[in-house]
């Protein structure tokens, strides 16, 4: 007797251009949200972008809170939470990079009310996921929640964002090239469950920006545009399978690794993207695509050995024969990895 069921939960609008931040008002009366909007943002976006979005509200006839975070802290979303109650917010939008975005989310998730995803930067694909992800300590936590009811990504505002920062979305995004192959494994091997339909999106996501790095330039709308849209078809998979698998594998267990063991070293992004390099070398071997996926990261900027991201050769071979550690979730790092076979990928690579 057949009893499978599936509820995926994806964002309803997704609004990406040139100047659609004036926009958002329009946006969220089509998503027939009650109640009064909480801005969360932090400080540099509420310079940019935070203040002309309030605005629109305010041309609306609305008359939306605010609430600048810090930090993405467990703190952050009890701070939101209390906002929440005293302004009788009716809804959430998260305006900035990862941190208020992820802390928005949350808290709407805590709430049970709706959320609106607007990026400044598009520096990883948590602008549209259904996760949030807060260091605590030495270890960082990837938290469950609803994605957004609404993306709403101004290109122009994304185009003059750090280079840097765009730079890291998409080394995020070219990670799911190994991602994939380690979620295949795992179902090979363990018996997890894989969904044919978002393994082949991200992976297709993964594939478009390694053909079209070289397009992708600093302060070029275009090349947001792109990045922008690969961030979303890589939320769309983890919401499609309702998990992380689509876009994380043992290159983030790596960098969370790293997280730990070198803080605030290099952005995420950058971290997963070396951390690829080396995991399609164990994947595949000499012969293997850990060239392509290391010149589609010199194509766009971003880094490709452990000194440019601010580590050494010791600290990324202990990230690699431990970040199995991290987590219950099988890859091709298995239970340990060897350091000689750890130091051998990382030479072949170039990454040392």
């Amino acid at each position: 007797m057949f009893e499978k069921s599936s509820w995926i939960r994806l964002p309803r609008s997704v609004v990406i251009g040139h100047g659609v931040l004036d926009r958002t008002a329009d946006v969220v009366e089509d998503l027939y949200l009650g109640g009064r909007p909480l801005v969360v943002t932090s400080p540099t976006p509420r310079k940019l972008v935070a203040d002309r979005l309030i605005d629109s509200f305010e041309d609306a006839g609305e008359s939306p809170a605010i609430v600048e975070i810090e930090a993405a802290t467990f703190s952050a979303v009890e701070t939101v939470l209390d906002v929440a109650d005293e302004s009788d917010a009716g809804y959430l939008v998260g305006v900035g990079g990862g941190k208020p975005i992820d802390i928005a989310k949350m808290a709407a998730d805590e709430l049970g009310c709706g959320f609106v995803s607007v990026p400044t930067a598009a520096s990883h694909d948590g602008i549209v996921s259904g996760r949030g992800s807060v260091p605590e300590g030495d270890t960082r936590h990837s938290v469950a929640a609803a994605p957004p009811l609404a993306v709403i990504a101004d290109t122009e505002v994304i185009a003059q964002s750090p280079w840097r920062l765009t730079t890291a979305g998409c080394a995020d995004i070219i990670s799911n090239y190994t991602a994939v192959k380690d979620w295949q494994l795992a179902h090979r091997l363990k018996n997890v469950e894989y969904s044919e339909y978002a393994g082949a999106l991200s992976q297709m996501t993964a594939e478009l920006l390694v053909d079209r790095s070289a397009s992708i330039r600093r302060g070029l709308e275009e090349s947001a545009w792109i990045v922008v849209k690969a961030l979303v078809s890589s939320g769309v998979a983890m919401s499609i399978a309702d998990s992380s698998r689509p876009a994380s594998g043992a290159e983030h267990l790596i960098s969370h690794q790293l997280d730990r063991i070198v803080p605030n070293a290099a952005l995420h992004g950058h971290q997963v993207g070396v951390a690829s390099i080396v995991t399609e070398y164990l994947h595949s071997g000499e012969r293997g695509d850990w060239r392509r996926v290391r010149d589609a990261l010199e194509g766009i900027d971003a880094p490709t050995t452990a000194a440019e991201l601010d580590v050494d050769a010791e600290q990324f071979l202990e990230a690699m024969t431990t970040a199995h550690e991290i987590r219950d979730r099988y890859t091709i790092l298995g239970d340990g990895i060897d350091a000689d076979a750890a130091t051998e990928a990382a030479t072949v690579t170039g990454v040392f």
